[in-house]
């Protein structure tokens, strides 16, 4: 491939150096979350939404979305949490094809008790490193990655 812009040693080093923080601060904060709460990164996301929803109730689609996760990890992973007394599943009253995903009081129980640990390893490991500046910069430098992948999904789409 000729035509191919290979990355020059800055460029490979900022990929690299990305990929290696984002590795290591899921796994940090994966292992926070298991051995302090038993909860998996999935099962705070997914509790941390429910959360924040009116009555601690969302649509499943609505929840996919939110993720970010494909309809069948969705149901797979909401069936697991479901079995370990976390979240409900209901019928929706206005869609009957619909469900509605509720947490239970365990599970509103376990996110209110992760929740603020959870916030202080993310500001240990992550936000209290870095400055207000390099904090913006960050934003920025998400925000116009974001829009390109937005861009180049509605383009392949």
């Amino acid at each position: 491939m000729a035509d191919t812009r290979w990355l020059d040693e800055r460029e490979d080093r900022a990929w690299r150096g990305l990929m290696a923080m984002q590795d290591g601060l899921s796994e940090f904060i994966e292992r926070q979350l298991r051995t302090r709460c038993g909860l998996s990164r999935a099962d705070y996301q997914v509790l941390a939404h429910l959360s924040e929803a009116p009555e601690g109730r969302l649509r499943s689609f609505e929840l996919g979305e939110l993720l970010r996760w494909e309809k069948s990890r969705l149901s797979q992973h909401l069936g697991r949490m479901q079995h370990r007394g976390l979240v409900t599943r209901e019928r929706c009253a206005t869609d009957q094809r619909g469900a509605v995903v509720v947490s239970t009081p365990r599970g509103r129980e376990l996110i209110e008790a992760a929740a603020p640990q959870h916030v202080a390893d993310v500001r240990d490991a992550f936000i209290d490193q870095l400055t207000a500046a390099e904090l913006e910069t960050l934003t920025t430098i998400g925000d116009k990655v974001r829009d390109r992948l937005a861009a180049l999904t509605a383009r392949d789409g």
